[in-house]
């Protein structure tokens, strides 16, 4: 078992990078990838950092040398043979040979491409410009970075015992959590929790503690370098991103109402089985399902990503079965800013009408709160995000208003095109 506070006070950023390989990423974005490589191929797309909580002022925090060293590092990895031949000749979801040679082939010989780095009014902007294929794959190590450097800003000056206390109390705390997690009878759970870790060592322990504590309960990690190195299943699906940009490059409302169900049109002609899971809340979950082709309702199951949790499985819910469904053989994964009293909510309000899923994300590998002065080391609200696809700007809308994306006009018109009324606001805090 690797000491993290020995690491982190004898710190050698050579030997603990902040990304240490290129599927040290979340699962979703390779399969993402291969589709866009496949069908957009020549679509160029704009990512851009934003953080939510504006409280958390990244560049009086983080040195700006020490975050392109880290950044210049991302683009100097390249896939390792082990890491290719995990890729083409493992199983992934019950497929072998998930990955394509021609996309092999191209992921062999990727290098990311470059990105563009400024400061402004205490935060950092930093863009990724090029091919949708490409620049998608600096998402997670984007935020990988800014979030591990932020950590180590705010632990800079603890001392060895300091911070050997500061783990070890972390770390009960997510024992405790785990322990309380594994007396629910029937939980299936996986780390979802790459995007806003605390460390890769810390996520990497998280995900070792989950398989002793939780055993079969614990399904996997998203986290593709991780569930290559601890042997378990790697977690995924598909992600707002897709509809968002497919939505940009609509010509007119009429094309645009159609994009969502182009998206899943095309993720059918790959995929079957657990990875044809519907992500409904891009342009609002009632709207979406509402106007969702028959042949949706034959997929496996839905994530639900925003909102309030419970509403929107009670709307699936209500779709099968206007569809003929039985709701009893769909799953419903929840994803959405858990921790452990509303997994276990979920849990009991769900189990035996769905099969139920959840992702746990930054409370999983990033819940530090209440253990440093001032709580500096409290997670956040921080995103890499496609705003725009070939000039055109993206826009999301959520079932969270808080979370919605894009100019003011283009989202008064994704709601009129969508359909979408009042919502309900909720605090969005990681």
């Amino acid at each position: 078992m690797v000491d993290i506070a020995t690491r982190v006070w004898n710190h050698k950023w050579k030997i603990d990078p902040i990304v240490r390989s290129l599927i040290d990423t979340d699962f979703y974005k390779l399969l993402m990838c291969q589709s866009i490589f496949r069908n957009k191929p020549d679509t160029n797309v704009t990512f851009s950092l934003i953080n939510r909580t504006k409280t958390v002022r990244l560049a009086e925090l983080i040195d700006e040398g020490e975050l392109r060293e880290q950044l210049d590092h991302v683009r100097s990895l390249r896939l390792t043979r082990g890491e290719s031949t995990w890729l083409r000749g493992n199983t992934f979801y019950g497929k072998r040979q998930m990955f394509r040679s021609d996309f092999m082939e191209w992921f062999e010989g990727l290098r990311l491409p470059d990105y563009h780095l400024e400061k402004r009014d205490g935060q950092f902007e930093l863009t990724f410009e090029g091919r949708w294929h490409e620049v998608m794959l600096w998402e997670i190590p984007a935020l990988a970075v800014l979030m591990e450097l932020r950590g180590r800003a705010v632990l800079e000056k603890q001392g060895r015992f300091e911070l050997q206390v500061l783990y070890a109390r972390a770390m009960t705390k997510l024992w405790e959590k785990i322990t309380r997690l594994r007396e629910l009878d029937g939980l299936k759970i996986a780390d979802f929790g790459t995007r806003r870790r605390h460390s890769f060592l810390w996520q990497d322990w998280a995900v070792q503690a989950m398989q002793e504590g939780l055993e079969d309960k614990f399904t996997g990690t998203s986290n593709c370098l991780i569930a290559m190195r601890r042997e378990v299943e790697a977690i995924g699906t598909n992600a707002h991103e897709l509809p968002m940009v497919y939505a940009a490059l609509a010509n007119s409302d009429a094309e645009l109402a159609q994009t969502p169900y182009q998206v899943l049109a095309d993720w059918q002609e790959e995929h079957e089985g657990n990875l044809r899971i519907i992500l409904p809340d891009t342009f609002g979950t009632e709207g979406f399902l509402r106007h969702a082709p028959d042949w949706l309702a034959a997929w496996t199951g839905i994530r639900v990503d925003s909102g309030d949790p419970a509403a929107c499985a009670e709307i699936a819910i209500r779709w099968w079965q206007e569809r003929g469904e039985d709701p009893r053989k769909k799953l419903v994964i929840f994803s959405d800013g858990l921790d452990v009293d509303k997994i276990a909510e979920l849990h009991r309000q769900f189990l035996g009408r769905v099969k139920v899923s959840f992702g746990w994300g930054t409370m999983l590998t990033n819940d530090f709160t209440g253990l440093t002065e001032g709580n500096s080391l409290a997670p956040f609200s921080l995103v890499c995000k496609a705003v725009s696809a070939n000039g055109r700007p993206t826009v999301k809308l959520s079932d969270n208003p808080n979370k919605a994306m894009g100019p003011a006009d283009e989202i008064a018109r994704y709601k009129r095109v969508f359909g979408v009324g009042d919502q309900t606001a909720q605090a969005v805090k990681v």
